[in-house]
């Protein structure tokens, strides 16, 4: 999977409107209704499976939350990083 990062590799890495808890790294998503949000989260899912890397999904009814670790490493490593960048630029496309 890969080494652990550093804080400030995290810091310094971190898509903008993401942030850190703990050994996470987190997002929440607002949608206009449910069924967007349920959309999107089909899409991490797919992405999560292409990259076999797969976060914690969190649908609430206009409001979906992506929680990345790297759970064999113990914290958050280069996979929870790019997974966020896909998962931006996805959303933004």
């Amino acid at each position: 999977m890969g080494e652990l990062l550093s804080d400030e590799e995290i810091e310094t890495e971190l898509p903008e409107s993401w942030s850190r808890e703990d050994d996470e790294v987190v997002r929440t998503y607002e949608f206009d209704d449910y069924l967007h949000g349920v959309n999107f989260a089909q899409m991490v899912g797919e992405i999560a499976e292409s990259q076999v890397h797969h976060p914690e999904i969190i649908i609430g009814y206009k409001t979906v939350e992506i929680r990345l670790t790297s759970h064999e490493e113990g914290g958050i490593t280069d996979a929870d990083l790019e997974m966020a960048d896909l998962i931006e630029s996805e959303r933004d496309a």
